[in-house]
């Protein structure tokens, strides 16, 4: 009996072991998000208020916050912030946003991932909290084929991506958004300044191509 039990162990390390080898998307997503970390060093930050990492745009108006531990991390795990002047000059009524998510002058729009402690080897790192999400959380880590872009999906349609090759995309990051909560609340995103309201291509449940509204928010690093 122990040693069937032993021999059935054994071969579920196997599999989980052959499975994380084998997940392609998960596993270049790390090796391209170190390389985003690594060109974007003097914009990545501890953010204490939220128990993470902060990554902010060239253009110092947005942020991509992820959690180093989720069982204290508050009120998302992974998130995007950024300014909400350009959005109230396009009609935004912010008393129409859902609750907590205008915070001071910004916008903030994320998820949670759960409530577990995350344990470390070592100290943790921007990079060895993404491996995490991409380790726990696999089902938010995506790869958009047309922009040739990995991606961290936050809910209700929004992500933040980056480019797969830096040196082959003139898109290196971008905050992607679901417009249709800020139409909702009044603005016309066609005149929301600094972001892009475009169709984009993206593949739906059954993994048909399909294309939806996105504002959208792009960064080039070279």
């Amino acid at each position: 009996m122990k040693i069937s039990i032993i021999i059935i162990m054994l071969s579920l390390v196997v599999t989980l072991s052959a499975c994380n080898q084998t997940d392609v998307v998960g596993n270049a997503s790390i090796t391209s998000f170190k390389d985003i970390i690594n060109a974007m060093q003097d914009k990545v930050t501890q953010d204490e208020m939220y128990g993470g990492w902060a990554l902010t745009s060239p253009g110092g108006k947005e942020r991509f916050i992820w959690s180093k531990d989720y069982s204290v991390s508050a009120p998302h795990d992974v998130m995007l912030e950024f300014d909400a002047k350009p959005f109230i000059d396009a009609g935004l009524d912010v008393n129409r946003l859902p609750a907590g998510m205008l915070i001071g002058d910004k916008i903030m729009v994320g998820t949670s991932l759960g409530n577990e402690k995350i344990n470390y080897t070592g100290e943790a790192t921007p990079v060895s909290s993404y491996e995490k999400i991409v380790k726990l959380k696999r089902d938010h880590i995506k790869y958009h084929a047309d922009l040739d872009h990995f991606g961290v999906d936050l809910g209700d349609g929004n992500m933040f991506e980056w480019a797969k090759n830096m040196s082959t995309n003139d898109k290196d990051i971008v905050f992607a958004l679901n417009p249709q909560m800020f139409i909702d609340a009044g603005a016309d995103p066609a005149k929301v300044e600094g972001w892009a309201f475009a169709k984009v291509k993206v593949m739906d449940a059954g993994g048909k191509p399909i294309e939806v509204d996105k504002l959208l928010k792009p960064f080039n690093l070279k």
